[in-house]
C-alpha cells in the first residue's frame, strides 16, 4: 500500500501534546485556577463595549473602499446644499427629515375625506415645536426653505393645502404644470396621461442642517415627531399610514443587538443541557456529565476572554458579531468531545498522568487541524471590504484560538480531575466512593446510582458508548456496503446537480427594509414605498469633474452626446432630466445672448441664476469667475425597484460615464449601498479561495497523506458549493452576512472531514472498508455531537425578530448540515475507492 509520509509534523506535535497532557495532569489545579482568573481579568474590558460598538450602517454594510464614498467626497467638495433655496436632489447624503406614506382604505386617495386626514397630519408635522437651552424651536424655523417658506410637498402646494380642490384638479402624470410628482404620488393608474386613480400619497419635511447650533434642535423634533405622530393614526377614517425619519434606520437597526441578548442565555442552558445528556452513561461512574458542563464553562471562559482582550484593543464590535458567542459555544465544545472520546480509549488502570498524556496525543493532530482551518478561516476573512465583516472574522478568530487554549488548559484540568474521581471510584454527581460489583438482590435503580467504574477487562479501556457500538456493528458495515456505495454516489450527483442550479441563480445584496427588526414600524414604510413608489428611482447627479471650455461647441456637443446616451438606457426617462447647460443655451437664444465666447458665457450665465436660482448650485467656478471647475446635471430613472436592476444600473452608468470623451461621474447617495453588488463576488471568491488553499496546506502538513489532502480539499469545494447552492432555495441572499458563513463553511468542512480522514490513515487496518468503519467507529459519534452542539448554539437565533440572526441560523444550519453529511457519509465512502489513501 503507497503512502505519502509527511508525518514530520504530526510525529512533534502529538509528542508536545504528549508532554502537556503528562504536565496538565500532574498540576491540574494551576491550569483550572490560572485561566479562570485570566479571564476575570481580560472581562472586565467590556466596560469599553457600549463605545466601541459599530453599529453605523453605512460604515459597517458598505465597502470601506468604495467607489461611491469617493464621489461623495467629490460632490460635498464642489456642490454645497443651500438650505435657502433647498431641493432633495441636490443632497448628498438623505439629509434630515421626517415623512409618511398614506394609503387609502378604499382604494382611490384623491379625495377630500382622505386629504383632509393627510392635511391634519401635514398641520401636525408643521405644528411641532422642541426646546434647547431654553430656546423654543419649532419646525417652521428649522425646515429647509424656498425663499422665506418651508420646503413643501408638490401635491399639497397644487391643491392650496385645500382638501375641497383634489377632487375637481386633473392631474397629469407624473409632472403638473413643471412640478413632478412621481415621489409625491403613487399606485398610480392613468387615463389619456390624466391620473385615473392613486392609491398612495408620500410627504417628506426637510430640515435644515447647515448650521451645527441648530443639530440637537433638530434631532429633537426627529425624536418628538417619532413620539407624537403615531397617537394622530388611531382614528384615521380614510387612510392607512405608515411613517419614518432620516434617523428610523440607525435607530431600529441598534435594537437589533438588544432583542438577542436573551437568547444567549437559552443557548448556554442548552448547550450544557446536551452536552450533559450526551456524555452520560448509565455506569454512575464512568458518567462525563459533569465534566462536561466543565466543557461547556471552558467555551464561555474563552468568549469572555476574548471578547474583552478584543475590547481592550479598541476594535469595533459590529451588531453581526452578536452572533459570534452563539457559534463559537457550538464550536468550543467540539474538541471537548474529541478529547474525552480519547480520554475512554485510554487504559483506565494507568496513572493520570500517562492517560492524560496518551489523551491529548490521540487529540493532538483532529484538534489542532481544526482549530488551525478555524481560526486561518476567519483570520482570511478580515481581507474584504465589509468592517462588519472583518469585526465579526477578528472577535470569532480569536476568540476560537482561545477556546483550543482554555480547552488544553482549563478543561484538561477538569478532565484530569475526573480522572481522579475515576480512579478512585466516585459517584459522578455525589462525588462519595461507590462500589465496584454488584451484590444479590440489588435492584437496577439501586445498580445504576450506586454500582460502577465496570470497564472493558480485555483491552483495559472504557466501555464503548452505545452509539459508537451502534456505528462499528451496524452502520459502518451498512455504509460500506457495496449497493450503498451506489446509492450514495447517486444522491451526491443529484445534491451537486441542485447546488451548481442554486449556485448559478443566487441573489446579490442586502435590503436595507432587512436590517431592523421584523416588528418595527419601518417595515409597513419600506412595504408601502416598495408597493407604491418604486416605478421612479434614484434622481442621479451626472457631474463634469474637471474644467471644460463650455463655450466651445464641440465641448457642449460632446455633453450633449454624453447625456443622450444615458437618456437612451432603458432605466431612465429622458423627459425628466435636468441641465443648467441646456437651459441656458434654451435662454440665450431666447434673449439673443452670445455665449460662444468665454467671457460672454461666463459674464452672461448669471441671467440663467435669475431665472432659476436652483442651477446656480449645479455650477461651480473659480474663485475669480474665470472658469467653471465643475458642474452638473441630473437624470431620472425608472423601475429600478430590487438588487439585480440595481447592480445593472450602476454598472451602466459609469461605464457610460467612463466611456464619454468629458470627464464625468455619477452620484447617487443610493450609489454607496449599491456599490456592495459590485464587490461581494469578487470578495466572497478571494476569501473562499485563499481560505481553501491554507485549508490544504494545513492539512497536508498534518495529515501524513498526500491523497487525503486532496480529498480533503474537494470536501471544502463540495460543501461549498452545496451551502451557496442551497442558499437560493431557503431565500437568502449573497451579502456582507452571508459571506461570513460561506468562509465558516471552509473551517467547518474541514472539521467535519478532518477528523475522518485522519483516522482513516491512521488505521492499521488492510482492508479500505475495514479502515472507513474503524475510522467512523472512533470519530463518528464525537463528530455528531459537534454538529449537534454548534447547531444547538445557534438555534435560538431561528427566533429572532431580525433578519440578521436568523440568516445567520440558516447558512449556520446549511453549514453544519452538509458539513456532517460529508463526513460521516460521503467521505468514508469515497475514500475507500481509492486503495492507497
Amino acid at each position: 500500500m503507497a503512502r505519502f509520509q509527511t508525518d514530520c509534523i504530526e510525529k512533534r506535535l502529538v509528542e508536545v501534546f504528549r508532554k502537556i497532557g503528562i504536565i496538565v495532569g500532574r498540576y491540574p489545579w494551576y491550569f483550572l485556577v490560572i485561566p479562570a482568573m485570566v479571564s476575570v481579568g481580560l472581562g472586565s474590558g467590556f466596560r469599553h463595549f457600549k463605545q466601541l460598538q459599530g453599529n453605523d450602517m453605512e460604515e459597517q454594510f458598505t465597502p470601506y473602499n468604495g467607489r461611491a464614498k469617493i464621489e461623495k467626497a467629490f460632490i460635498e467638495k464642489h456642490f454645497s446644499t443651500d438650505y435657502s433655496q433647498f431641493s432633495p436632489s441636490r443632497l448628498s447624503t438623505e439629509g434630515y427629515f421626517v415623512s409618511f406614506i398614506a394609503v387609502s382604505k378604499g382604494g382611490h386617495i384623491l379625495t377630500k375625506g382622505a386629504f383632509e386626514e393627510i392635511l391634519s397630519l401635514d398641520k401636525m408635522v408643521n405644528d411641532l415645536k422642541v426646546y434647547h437651552n431654553h430656546v423654543e424651536y419649532s419646525y417652521l424655523n428649522l425646515c429647509a426653505k424656498v425663499g422665506n417658506s418651508c420646503f413643501s410637498n408638490t401635491i399639497l402646494d397644487l391643491i392650496n393645502h385645500d382638501a375641497n380642490l383634489v377632487e375637481s384638479t386633473a392631474f397629469t402624470y407624473p409632472r403638473l404644470n413643471g412640478s413632478f410628482l412621481g415621489t409625491n404620488l403613487g399606485g398610480v393608474t392613468l387615463d389619456s396621461g390624466y391620473v385615473k386613480e392613486a392609491k398612495a400619497v408620500k410627504l417628506t419635511y426637510y430640515l435644515r442642517e447647515d448650521q451645527e447650533h441648530d443639530n440637537i434642535p433638530a434631532h429633537q423634533l426627529i425624536e418628538m415627531y417619532l413620539e407624537e405622530f403615531p397617537n394622530h393614526l388611531s382614528n384615521l377614517k380614510w387612510i392607512e399610514v405608515s411613517h419614518a425619519t432620516s434617523m428610523s434606520r440607525q435607530e431600529q437597526f441598534e435594537q437589533n443587538g438588544k432583542t438577542i441578548v436573551p437568547l444567549f442565555s437559552v443557548t448556554y442552558f442548552l448547550t450544557i443541557t446536551f452536552a450533559t445528556m450526551s456524555c452520560i452513561r448509565l455506569d454512575c461512574v464512568r458518567n462525563k456529565g459533569l465534566v462536561s458542563i466543565l466543557g461547556v464553562l471552558s467555551a464561555g471562559l474563552a468568549i469572555l476572554s476574548g471578547f474583552g482582550f478584543l475590547l481592550y484593543c479598541g476594535m469595533s464590535f459590529a451588531i453581526n458579531t452578536a452572533n459570534s458567542p452563539f457559534l463559537i459555544l457550538g464550536i468550543g465544545i467540539d474538541d471537548m468531545f474529541i478529547m474525552i472520546a480519547c480520554w475512554q480509549k485510554t487504559n483506565v488502570d494507568d496513572n493520570i498522568e500517562d492517560r492524560m498524556g496518551s489523551t491529548y496525543a490521540k487529540a493532538a493532530t483532529s484538534i489542532t487541524i481544526t482549530t488551525l482551518t478555524d481560526v486561518l478561516a476567519f483570520y482570511i476573512g478580515c481581507f474584504t471590504s465589509f468592517r462588519s465583516v472583518q469585526s465579526f472574522c477578528v472577535y470569532t478568530g480569536t476568540t476560537v484560538l482561545l477556546c483550543f487554549i482554555y480547552n488544553i488548559t482549563f478543561f484538561g484540568a477538569a478532565l484530569s480531575f475526573n480522572g481522579r474521581r475515576e480512579a478512585d471510584n466516585r459517584h459522578a454527581w455525589t462525588l462519595k466512593q461507590v462500589k465496584r460489583e454488584h451484590e444479590p438482590g440489588e435492584s437496577k435503580c439501586y445498580a445504576m446510582c450506586c454500582v460502577g467504574g465496570a470497564y472493558d477487562e480485555e483491552t483495559g479501556t472504557e466501555l464503548d458508548h452505545p452509539m459508537s457500538t451502534f456505528i462499528k456493528n451496524y452502520y459502518g458495515p451498512f455504509l460500506t456496503n457495496r449497493w450503498t456505495k451506489g446509492v450514495v454516489v447517486f444522491l451526491y450527483l443529484a445534491y451537486l446537480a441542485f447546488s451548481i442550479y442554486g449556485c448559478l441563480n443566487i441573489k446579490e445584496g442586502i435590503d436595507l427594509r432587512n436590517l431592523v427588526n421584523d416588528d418595527s414600524y419601518l417595515v409597513k414604510f419600506y412595504d408601502d414605498q416598495s408597493e407604491f413608489f418604486s416605478q421612479y428611482g434614484p434622481r442621479v447627479m451626472v457631474s463634469v469633474t474637471e474644467p471644460v471650455e463650455y463655450w466651445d461647441v464641440t465641448i457642449r456637443d460632446n455633453i450633449d452626446i454624453c447625456m443622450g446616451r444615458f437618456e437612451q438606457l432603458p432605466f431612465v426617462d429622458h423627459e425628466l432630466s435636468e441641465s443648467w447647460l441646456g437651459t441656458y443655451i434654451t435662454i440665450s437664444k431666447q434673449m439673443l445672448l452670445d455665449i460662444k465666447e468665454k467671457s460672454n458665457f461666463l459674464g452672461n450665465v448669471y441671467t440663467l441664476f435669475q431665472v432659476a436660482p436652483l442651477f446656480e448650485h449645479d455650477v461651480e467656478f473659480q474663485k475669480d469667475n474665470q472658469s467653471i471647475l465643475a458642474s452638473r446635471f441630473f437624470i431620472q430613472t425608472i423601475n429600478v425597484n430590487n438588487s439585480v436592476a440595481e447592480k445593472n444600473m450602476l454598472i451602466d452608468l459609469r461605464k457610460l460615464a467612463e466611456d464619454c470623451k468629458i470627464p464625468l461621474l455619477v452620484y447617487h447617495p443610493a450609489f454607496i449601498y449599491f456599490d456592495q453588488y459590485l464587490v461581494i463576488v469578487s470578495n466572497t471568491i478571494q476569501n473562499v479561495v485563499m481560505a481553501a488553499v491554507a485549508m490544504f496546506i494545513v492539512s497536508l502538513l498534518l495529515i501524513p497523506n498526500l491523497v487525503c489532502s486532496l480529498w480533503l480539499t474537494f470536501a471544502i469545494s463540495s460543501v461549498l458549493v452545496g451551502v451557496a447552492g442551497f442558499m437560493t432555495f431557503w431565500g437568502v441572499n449573497l451579502n456582507s452576512i452571508s459571506m461570513i458563513n460561506l468562509v465558516i463553511c471552509i473551517g467547518f468542512s474541514v472539521d467535519f472531514t478532518a477528523h475522518i480522514s485522519y483516522a482513516f490513515v491512521s488505521s492499521d487496518n488492510e482492508s479500505v472498508n475495514e479502515r472507513s468503519i474503524d475510522a467512523l467507529y472512533n470519530l463518528g459519534y464525537p463528530i455528531l455531537q459537534g454538529a449537534l452542539s454548534t447547531i444547538i448554539g445557534v438555534a435560538a437565533l431561528s427566533m429572532a425578530a431580525s433578519y440578521i440572526f436568523r440568516t445567520f441560523f440558516k447558512i449556520i444550519f446549511l453549514v453544519i448540515t452538509v458539513g456532517v453529511i460529508h463526513g460521516v457519509v460521503l467521505m468514508p465512502v469515497f475514500m475507500t475507492f481509492f486503495h492507497f489513501c
